[in-house]
């Protein structure tokens, strides 16, 4: 690899201690690959791709490494837990630049998706010293019963842009802790934030050679670890289109595959809500690090009562964001990601405004920054309630009663996250109660996360998979049934 950054990702023309460790970095043998910030269109570094055959290298040496790292003792693997999180802490403005430099994420974007990176490691360190497994019944007396949770083996974790330390932080670490090793795809936009990073880190904290596997590249270095014999699960987040593609491939494998996908989550605010804070609420989860997260707010349900005043007070927020690069400036929201998803989210706008939306406020852009965007008057038949924007946009709809709202709500092959706002609380549980979404909050937005709980969807959003917390070892465990006799029985067979 040979890196070009312009300046030194450690801050204050410093060379830092993870510049250090990208010198001598290479994921692959392929072509040369330029990382570029979508602020400036600046090169960050330049690497070279992994091809098929690393893939296929990779995986046979996470495969050749697991089983003596399953039976290391639960104290040694929880204390390279607890050391990866001394490390990333010690590491954070730097690991925190590369964050912002690779995605255009804002300053407070990019403290919260750390403070979640640590918050995975610390909880995945708990997991050694959980109990195994149980004592079981057996209709035979004089025999011992026990099932026990052991290693799936090798996972294969495929992991988008948008938030690469915590999207595969929260793979990598339960994984590991639960004795697995793991082969690491993060998108190619963010290799150092979702891939240079994990492998440093975890080098330094003493975990033994070949458990963790960083390759990158694009769809066929994805689909090589899906279909490679020696990944034994598969956990892909990103696309619900994508994740049709590695559902069906592992499928036909017989692997077990968890899948978190897209979604389209509706933020409802019924006719007795706080408005203040609902409209303060709705802009963050539909503007926060330019609407590109997948339990972002994407349809603004609201009553016809309070809709005029709600769109506006949307409207007013959306006018004081500040747009520009988040590394170099004070500013509130910084670029898509790149030219194809700008396209994407102006493609839907504009055709909603021609199909009958009213455009508030927003709708332009200057290069990759795009104008945080209200529409009004929006139907279900326009794209800006049927796709997943993901982007800085906010379409508006109208209810006149609850069950009105929640037909809407409910309206989507999406299922991943939903709100709802009301100044009843007994009022807001039962209706969120009854929003068909994996994740749904009562006076709080959709933008929520923690690693002690489990994260996922329904529907589109996923194959009903979860991580975090308990739902870990569902995850990269999978069950053993063990008995024992004292004295070997005999059986009077032929009868």
């Amino acid at each position: 690899m040979v890196a070009t950054a312009p300046e030194s990702t450690a801050g204050h023309g410093e060379s830092g201690w993870l510049d250090g460790f990208l010198a001598s970095w290479n994921p692959g043998s392929g072509e040369p690959h330029e990382v570029r910030e979508p602020a400036t269109g600046r090169g960050l570094l330049t690497l070279r791709l992994s091809t098929v055959d690393d893939v296929s290298r990779a995986a046979a040496a996470a495969a050749a490494a697991q089983p003596a790292w399953a039976e290391t003792n639960y104290q040694e693997r929880a204390a390279i837990l607890r050391r990866a999180a001394d490390i990333y802490e010690a590491h954070r403005p730097e690991f925190g630049t590369w964050t912002q430099r690779e995605t255009g994420a804002h300053g407070n974007k990019t403290h919260h998706e750390q403070n979640f990176t640590l918050q995975e490691l610390h909880n995945a360190a708990t997991l050694p010293s959980q109990p195994l497994g149980s004592l079981m019944p057996s209709a035979q007396s004089e025999r011992m019963s026990i099932v026990r949770r052991v290693p799936v083996g090798v996972v294969g974790a495929i992991t988008p842009w948008n938030s690469p330390s915590v999207l595969g932080m929260r793979v990598v670490a339960p994984a590991l802790a639960l004795g697995n090793a793991v082969v690491l795809k993060p998108d190619p936009q963010t290799p150092v934030a979702g891939g240079a990073m994990f492998e440093a880190i975890f080098r330094e904290a003493g975990l033994p050679e070949g458990l963790l596997q960083v390759v990158i590249g694009g769809a066929e270095v994805g689909e090589a670890i899906v279909t490679d014999p020696n990944v034994n699960v598969v956990s892909f987040t990103g696309s619900t289109a994508a994740g049709r593609r590695v559902g069906m491939l592992a499928g036909g494998l017989l692997k077990k595959v968890s899948l978190e996908l897209g979604g389209n989550n509706a933020f409802v605010v019924l006719d007795d809500a706080d408005l203040d804070a609902a409209a303060s609420a709705g802009a963050y989860a539909s503007f926060q690090f330019q609407g590109q997260v997948c339990f972002a707010a994407g349809r603004h349900i609201v009553h016809r009562s309070v809709a005029a005043d709600y769109v506006d007070a949307l409207a007013e927020k959306a006018q004081r964001l500040r747009l520009g690069d988040p590394y170099r400036e004070d500013v509130d929201l910084g670029p898509i990601v790149n030219e194809k998803q700008l396209a994407r989210v102006d493609g839907i706008v504009r055709r909603s405004v021609d199909g009958g939306a009213r455009l508030v406020v927003g709708g332009t852009h200057e290069g990759l920054f795009y104008r945080p965007t209200v529409l009004a008057d929006v139907t279900t038949s326009l794209p800006a309630w049927t796709d997943e924007i993901f982007g800085p946009v906010a379409p508006v709809i109208v209810f006149d009663s609850d069950d009105e709202a929640l037909a809407l709500a409910n309206d989507s092959d999406y299922g991943l996250a939903g709100a709802v706002y009301s100044r009843s609380t007994s009022r807001g549980l039962a209706f969120a109660q009854r929003i068909r979404s994996g994740m749904v909050h009562v006076n709080d937005q959709t933008v929520n996360d923690e690693a002690v709980i489990p994260f996922g969807g329904m529907g589109a959003s996923g194959n009903g998979s979860r991580f975090g917390g308990a739902a870990n070892w569902d995850e990269f465990t999978q069950w053993q049934w063990v008995t024992v006799r004292d004295e070997p029985k005999s059986f009077p067979y032929p009868y």
